[in-house]
């Protein structure tokens, strides 16, 4: 399900109705914890929250006249996707994230490399993703960037 949109409020507005209202309280949670110097930006066609060419002025490797991408979220056919790099990036975030999930949740978790699906918008765990988002800074994450993705 690809949006076309300019920035995060248009997004939003095309969205199916039943999800407006859990993609705003993602959103929210994201804008509320994400560690300082991440900029919100329309990234890849979702709503994405990145290290801006300000603070990394490389970019990202794939495409450098890209800022370096860092979280997503979108609104896909069959579920509401968190994408998290640092997930991928570091075994102690993911493995920490497997295993806090149950706390917070009772369906198993649906996850690929960096994407957590959300099949059932309700379930999202709000506090569980605003813990996730604290674990790592601009700083951290361009580090691990620079010494585990970009080589």
């Amino acid at each position: 399900m690809q949006i076309e949109a300019k920035n995060p409020e248009d997004y939003i507005s095309q969205l199916p109705k039943d999800r407006v209202p859990y993609f705003k309280k993602l959103r929210q949670t994201i804008l509320d914890t994400i560690p300082e110097g991440f900029e919100e930006q329309m990234s890849y066609g979702m709503v994405g929250y990145v290290v801006p060419k300000t603070i990394y002025p490389a970019g990202y490797h794939c495409n450098t006249n890209l800022p370096l991408p860092f979280v997503n979220i979108a609104s896909q056919k069959n579920f509401i996707a968190l994408y998290h790099s640092g997930i991928y990036a570091n075994k102690d975030i993911y493995n920490w994230f497997v295993a806090e999930y149950p706390k917070y949740c009772k369906p198993k978790l649906d996850m690929g490399k960096s994407c957590i699906r959300f099949k059932k918008p309700e379930e999202i765990p709000f506090e569980l993703i605003a813990e996730l988002l604290k674990k790592i800074s601009v700083q951290d994450w361009v580090s691990m960037y620079e010494s585990t993705i970009k080589r």
